[in-house]
């Protein structure tokens, strides 16, 4: 018993730390933008890094075996290369570059209520109650989020980016419905790396790339930073670090738990926004943000109970022990 709750208190903290970890990133991708970087030239520099980071650790780890389940499922991966890890991750740092982070990380943190409508009117499957509940709750926050009452208040753009995001991240935990015990988890991620970074490449134009940002010095938490180390602490410590801590944590704790740390993501990045952006969310959006949260968790759980493969613990997430089951998060 001792053992074992030790193990459950170490896959907490790890837990914990992903999300903090994932959390960092629309505050540091936000310096990188403001400096002169285009957000799709932020999302393809921190996919291209991941992919030159992950791809040798997948074929040290995986070896064969993991380019054979790549071969074997490679029309899903490129659609979760394209979804899941540029269109999610292109989509929130445009939204994080015109709205606040937090607002921004909101919004995409919508996907499990999106999942809800395509399981009710794309698969025609029965649906608790208290999943019409959790969208119910979320839609209620979201008007709070956006200040309805005064006109919408937030920049359409970035909304609907927001959104956008959203329905990526949707599509991504419907993939992995499909790709449940086909696909390893880190085999999954590295190839979608590879897969999302080729494909905005045609977007990101990275010859027209303001490559100085990286050699400037950039103003950063009312100090200035080298625009590389931002770079690396975006490739290093909030993507390939955050999922490798991610990897650990399911690997100790129950897919219920681990959906719910995951939404500690929210808090550390609206909280990283406000210390090293100084951004500050009026009352009503952080009574909205926390609504919000409230009825993704209810969608989430409820989605569970319908399709336990569609584990909807976070965006840009990680891979558990077991190969036939998979969580993910941005």
């Amino acid at each position: 018993m001792h053992d074992a709750a030790r193990v459950k208190s170490v896959g907490l903290g790890f837990a914990l730390f992903s999300a903090i970890c994932f959390g960092g990133s629309g505050p540091f991708a936000k310096a990188l933008i403001t400096a002169g970087m285009s957000p799709q030239q932020a999302a393809w520099m921190r996919i291209l890094g991941s992919a030159i980071v992950l791809v040798p650790l997948m074929l040290v780890l995986r070896g064969r075996t993991g380019l054979r389940s790549a071969h074997a499922s490679w029309p899903a991966l490129v659609m979760y290369g394209a979804t899941g890890i540029a269109g999610c991750q292109t989509l929130f740092f445009i939204a994080a570059s015109r709205l606040p982070v937090g607002v921004s990380i909101l919004l995409e943190f919508t996907g499990p209520v999106l999942v809800v409508g395509w399981l009710k009117f794309g698969r025609k499957s029965h649906v608790p109650r208290s999943a019409a509940l959790g969208v119910g709750i979320a839609v209620l926050g979201l008007a709070c989020v956006v200040e309805i009452w005064a006109g919408v208040q937030l920049d359409a753009i970035g909304l609907l980016c927001g959104l956008g995001a959203a329905a990526c991240q949707a599509t991504y935990f419907i993939l992995i419905d499909r790709l449940t015990g086909l696909a390893d988890p880190l085999v999954m991620t590295a190839v979608g790396s590879v897969v999302g970074s080729i494909l905005l490449t045609a977007v990101a134009l990275p010859w027209t790339m303001p490559w100085h940002v990286l050699t400037d010095t950039l103003p950063f938490a009312n100090r200035t930073a080298p625009g590389w180390s931002l770079a690396a602490w975006l490739i290093i410590v909030s993507t390939v670090i955050a999922y490798l801590a991610g990897a650990a944590a399911v690997q100790r704790l129950s897919a219920a738990v681990g959906g719910a740390v995951a939404y500690v993501e929210v808090v550390a990045a609206a909280l990283f926004a406000f210390l090293l952006l100084g951004e500050k969310l009026t009352f009503f959006q952080v009574l909205g943000g926390c609504i919000v949260l409230a009825g993704a968790f209810v969608a989430q759980t409820s989605v569970h109970k319908v399709s336990p493969a569609l584990d909807l613990s976070a965006v840009e997430r990680v891979p558990e022990a077991d190969e036939d089951k998979l969580t993910v998060s941005r």
